[in-house]
């Protein structure tokens, strides 16, 4: 296999220089740690590159790299790839340098100051000589509500960061990442609260820096409610107030204003020119004989405070302000901002840009002060204008028999989880025109990237087992079609369903209710999905398969969102996560498999996002927290064992996690914890027909024979547990292991009679072991492992044939219907557990036993042994 790595665009090559980081995976032996990698545009002019290891095979070799490059108008190109050589070097590089108080990132023009301690992170950014910034520092407004003798009395305090600690993580010579945490503090009694992360990106030659803001929610979510977060920028403003300019961007164009803007009674002639200038951003000059119109500007009204609410995703609107203590006046209303403000006056500004700015309501932007000096602006990713975050349950009971809630017990609490905010800042030393603005807009909405091609990372073997697209037959191309029907009818609902929010954008829901025409959003456990049946395995194979922007940008919502708000990031629950409920984490069921890290790697390797990262090394221990929370108390009481837990979900997640760290440090501890689980499974009774329940120890990962069918077996493999053990059995080439996945595919669908006589009577059953449709991708692998057709025939006819409710029928029966509070199309049978699990398993099946899938090749067919 060549070295050579052909890299091409996600979705457009950018129109403007561009900051770009990307992950490469290489084929098992490839790459040596010592190889170094150059960068190559398509006239094989080499680019500067800075490169680093994400993660390694375990023969040593490199499995996957990062690469970070800053592009300028010359060296944008629709191709390049990457190779084997000496990367080429910058004449000029990034610059960090660290003192005790601050460190200070050159990127060449511009100059960041970042603090070391205190409330402000960010304390200047100069543009050569001039000063373009003058302060950055989160804050917010927590809102406390008493109710005394039935008067509820409401109170507001302002808070503000406070920095603990700030790491260098990258130092360039192309990109720099600075890493600063800490805690919100209230004013009036100095409580710390909401651990945040922001991490700052750098980009050598690049006028923008990047930011992504993290915080975890650790407060009562019955006193303490968030009125508003955000983060703050000072921006020094020079000049005469009608040569300062504010820019928000709306649903398509720009709204131009100016604190004394040219507008008067008598605003003609030559002065309507200027007014043309000045909405321009063109900086004014008045002559001797404009005394009189100037005279005019002096009585005009001054208007020093502006803002953008975005009150819902289709619903904004922009007033304004003469000074506090006046009465706002509306300006425009609109559906969705694209969220981006500027804010400059004659010696340049800055814009700040938030990713998702509709999508994740309720958002705003606050320009205070246009008028003085240094102007404020706010960027409020939960705007103080809507009511405060409501992190309380839906209900003081839980709902098990009635709404398939998960258990008894009462576990509903945000403590713990967390939001993430991207954010795009730019500096300009004039104020820049709408074609540059709206570059601006696309930049941060839809971030460059680099991808590879389908069939490369295919070829690597470095991401488990899922097929490219395949339409070289008619029975192929009929399911690549249905395969696509079911994302694009999810990527439908997104947008016919309001699925946005800042605590939902990137989640989808369960289950259906064609009575309603609704899905079932109030009915406890059908709710939210919570990545239950790994939908985020199923979006990315779809991405990998297909190289479809559209479905990398849905599966990266769904990265995002489930790998912060589904999971718990401190407290008890660390590491684990809540299952599907009308609130993200109302269910009483916290376990490990909703945050496993597999859920989120590939997301982190083809972007090498370090608050991904962070996430994934959250939940290594994530084994340790079934000792006080066992997986199966409600059916097991505690007894003689630490814990009980099962094969899977529970150490399947665990295998996730713990393969996750091996695979990026060459953590051999974790490894050594994961082989210890295969091997107690492999002296149990029957192997991995065994269990599924056993007691447990975390501190050596032993896994100890608890008795024969103590539960169901459907979640073994319906939660990832399939697509971990099959990487599993990729990485590690272990035959038994091999033999031992096979063995359970091939025994899983026997009737129960045969189990029996296969064990003795051990594994009699009084029942099947589960929908056999989820079970398809093991039967496949058993099959391929095999050389069995009549296996391979099973597979195909669960996954084609089965007329149960775990079945998509292509294609999808779309009934549109006036029932409702506005015409929608809905699929009346349609659930997210069958969409997401059916999809994962036709991929998984086409790359296994896809030559046994036509007719006309079923006789004389041997299956190739993969294994």
């Amino acid at each position: 296999m060549s070295t050579n790595v052909k890299l091409s665009w996600l979705d457009q090559k950018p129109g403007v220089n561009r900051g770009v980081t990307w992950g490469i995976p290489w084929e098992k032996g490839h790459l040596k740690k010592t190889d170094s990698l150059t960068l190559m545009d398509s006239m094989d002019t080499e680019i500067p590159l800075q490169s680093w290891p994400t993660a390694y095979w375990p023969d040593g070799s490199v499995k996957w790299t990062a690469h970070a490059v800053s592009l300028m108008d010359d060296s944008l190109a629709e191709s390049y790839q990457v190779k084997k050589g000496e990367a080429a070097t910058l004449e000029h590089p990034l610059i960090v340098t660290e003192s005790n108080q601050f460190i200070e990132i050159n990127t060449g023009d511009l100059t960041y100051i970042v603090n070391r301690s205190g409330e402000q992170i960010i304390s200047q950014v100069h543009d050569g000589e001039q000063l373009v910034c003058e302060g950055g520092y989160l804050k917010g407004i927590k809102e406390s509500s008493a109710d005394t003798d039935g008067v509820v009395i409401t109170k507001q305090e302002a808070f503000y960061s406070d920095i603990n600690s700030v790491i260098v993580e990258q130092s360039g010579p192309v990109r720099a990442v600075v890493k600063v945490t800490g805690r919100h503090k209230v004013v009036t009694d100095q409580r710390k609260w909401l651990p945040f992360t922001l991490r700052l990106y750098f980009y050598k030659g690049q006028y923008t820096m990047k930011a992504v803001h993290t915080f975890i929610y650790d407060g009562n979510p019955h006193q303490d409610f968030i009125k508003g977060i955000g983060i703050d920028f000072q921006i020094p403003m020079e000049g005469p107030l009608y040569n300062r300019y504010l820019r928000f961007a709306g649903d398509d164009g720009f709204f131009h204003e100016s604190p004394k803007g040219m507008l008067t009674w008598r605003t003609k002639g030559r002065y309507e020119t200027l007014y043309q200038d000045q909405m321009e951003g063109k900086p004014i000059q008045f002559l001797d004989d404009d005394q009189p119109f100037v005279n005019l500007l002096d009585d005009a009204a001054t208007w020093g405070n502006y803002k953008l609410v975005q009150h819902s995703a289709d619903s904004y609107a922009i007033s304004k302000q003469t000074k506090n203590g006046c009465s706002w006046v509306h300006a425009v209303s609109g559906n969705r901002a694209n969220g981006v403000t500027y804010v400059g006056s004659e010696s340049g500004g800055m814009a700040i840009g938030v990713r998702h700015f509709w999508k994740k309501h309720p958002s705003s932007f606050e320009v205070k002060d246009l008028a003085k000096r240094t102007s404020t602006l706010s960027t409020w990713f939960w705007s103080p204008e809507v009511p405060s975050m409501d992190m309380r349950h839906y209900d003081t009971d839980t709902h098990v028999k009635s709404s398939y809630e998960g258990a008894e017990e009462f576990r509903s609490t945000p403590y713990g989880v967390g939001n993430t905010n991207e954010i795009t800042v730019g500096f300009y030393s004039s104020t820049p025109d709408q074609k540059e603005l709206q570059s601006f807009v696309l930049e941060k909405e839809s971030p460059a990237l680099l991808v590879c091609e389908p069939a490369y990372y295919h070829r690597t073997s470095a991401l488990g087992v899922w097929s490219v697209k395949d339409e070289s037959t008619p029975t192929k191309a009929k399911l690549e079609q249905a395969l696509d029907e079911v994302v694009q009818f999810y990527m439908n609902e997104v947008e016919q369903r309001g699925w946005y929010g800042f605590w939902h954008y990137g989640d989808v829901m369960h289950s259906y209710d064609p009575i309603r025409h609704v899905w079932k959003y109030d009915l406890g456990g059908c709710a939210w999905q919570n990545t239950e049946l790994a939908p985020n395995y199923w979006l990315w194979y779809m991405f990998l398969r297909s190289g479809r922007d559209d479905i990398f940008r849905f599966a990266e919502a769904m990265t995002r969102h489930t790998s912060e708000v589904d999971v718990y990031h401190i407290g008890e629950y660390t590491g684990l996560g809540s299952r599907h409920n009308v609130v993200h984490w109302g269910c009483g069921c916290k376990e490990a498999r909703i945050g496993a890290a597999g859920l989120h790697k590939i997301y982190y390797y083809l972007t090498a996002d370090e608050r991904i990262g962070d996430i994934m090394d959250e939940v290594v221990n994530a084994d340790y927290t079934t000792e006080h929370l066992p997986p199966m108390r409600a059916y097991y009481p505690k007894d003689h064992f630490p814990t009980h837990v099962r094969s899977g979900p529970d150490w399947a997640a665990f295998c996730s996690n713990w393969l996750t760290r091996w695979e990026r440090y060459e953590d051999t501890s974790f490894r050594d914890k994961m082989l210890t689980g295969i091997d107690s499974l492999k002296n149990m009774p029957y192997r991995l027909l065994t269990g599924p329940v056993f007691g447990y120890e975390p501190r050596t990962g032993e896994l100890m024979f608890f008795g024969h069918e103590n539960h169901g077996h459907h979640l073994i493999m319906s939660m990832g547990g399939a697509q971990v053990w099959m990487e599993l059995a990729e990485v590690l080439e272990d035959p038994e292991w091999l033999d031992m996945l096979a063995e359970f595919g091939a025994f899983y669908n026997l009737p129960t009679e045969e189990k029996a006589k296969q064990t003795g009577g051990a594994i009699p059953g009084d029942k099947p072991w589960g929908t056999s449709m989820l079970s398809s991708t093991l039967v496949a692998f058993a099959a391929a492992y095999k050389r069995d057709p009549q296996l391979a025939k099973e597979a195909w006819q669960y996954l084609l044939e089965d007329d149960t409710h775990w079945q998509i029928k292509s294609p999808l029966k779309i009934n549109r219907t006036n029932d409702y509070v506005k015409p929608i199309s809905e699929v009346k049978n349609i659930s997210t557990n069958t969409a997401s699990q059916w999809s994962l398993n036709v991929i998984v099946c086409l790359e296994l036993i896809g030559q046994y899938l036509e007719p006309a090749m079923q006789e004389n067919t041997t299956l190739a042994n993969k294994y």
